[in-house]
């Protein structure tokens, strides 16, 4: 892979919200990644987020996530899984998530590896920060995150 973009989504100052930013800060501070991996804090930042998704060959998004039928654990959706995910529209970020990877495959320009990593809120509080239960969710996060990042980067 010639350029890999990690990309964080949520709102820190809605506890769990917050939970894709802290999981990008995690990963990036979990290893010597090399210059052809970027971390980026999307926050909320919805379409202004296109060039992190249309200028890399693999893209990574954390993000808090509420599959249909959840139990409190992490998830991993690779991009042949997305679609019938995103329409369920089971996070705040996921419309914006939705119409960001519906633009770049129009531009020619969707990443060949997709992967969205995240967790269901418990907590969303406002200035509460990640609940205990989505602390511990951030290392088991980091771990997949960085598995697939070593796998991206021996191709």
């Amino acid at each position: 892979m010639n350029k890999i973009n990690v990309v964080g989504l949520g709102n820190i100052l809605f506890g769990d919200e917050g939970f894709g930013v802290e999981a990008v800060r995690a990963l990036e501070a979990s290893g010597n990644w090399p210059e052809t991996v970027q971390f980026v804090d999307g926050g909320t930042q919805g379409l202004y987020l296109l060039d992190y998704f249309e200028s890399c060959d693999a893209l990574m998004v954390f993000d808090s996530i509420i599959p249909v039928e959840f139990e409190p654990k992490v998830y991993l959706y690779r991009k042949e899984e997305l679609p019938a995910f995103i329409h369920r529209k089971m996070s705040a970020h996921q419309m914006g998530l939705s119409e960001l990877l519906a633009v770049a495959r129009l531009h020619g320009r969707e990443p060949s590896q997709i992967v969205l990593i995240g967790a269901p809120p418990h907590d969303l509080g406002l200035g509460n920060g990640l609940s205990e239960l989505m602390r511990g969710h951030l290392a088991r996060a980091v771990e997949m995150g960085s598995e697939v990042l070593r796998e991206w980067l021996e191709q």
